[in-house]
């Protein structure tokens, strides 16, 4: 399925997960009502309803705030969602206090020097990998 078709699908579903009627002047008047910019015509709402287009980023905001679903859902889908959960907890669970520590000093030091540390720790790395082969 393409980009497009399954950013309809999730659209269509989130409508009528909301109780609106899944219709692109529905969708049109909806989202005009909650954007500050340049209006959109029922031709827009229709393209994203219809496999033709994806809103700008901005736009997924205004309908994902609508329609109460995450943005990051709404445009990439739940899937995408569940890996970054799943990275988030691997990275918050992996660490003790004193390596997050670690971390947050080393986000703190200049570009340069952290890319020296970076290449330490990379040839650290390819040592010790070396070793354990």
């Amino acid at each position: 399925m393409s980009e497009k078709t399954e950013f309809s699908a999730r659209l269509r579903h989130a409508m009528q997960a909301a109780g609106y009627a899944v219709s692109p002047t529905v969708l049109e008047h909806e989202f005009n009502l909650r954007w500050h910019g340049r209006s959109i015509s029922t031709q827009a709402a229709w393209s994203w309803m219809n496999n033709k287009a994806i809103p700008t980023q901005d736009k997924v905001q205004v309908l994902a705030e609508w329609l109460k679903v995450e943005p990051q859902v709404l445009r990439f889908g739940e899937a995408v969602r569940q890996s970054l959960q799943k990275r988030r907890q691997r990275w918050e669970e992996g660490m003790n206090h004193l390596e997050r520590e670690t971390v947050d000093t080393f986000l703190q030091l200049p570009a340069p020097q952290r890319k020296l540390i970076r290449e330490v720790i990379l040839t650290f790395a390819q040592v010790h990998k070396a070793k354990a082969e």
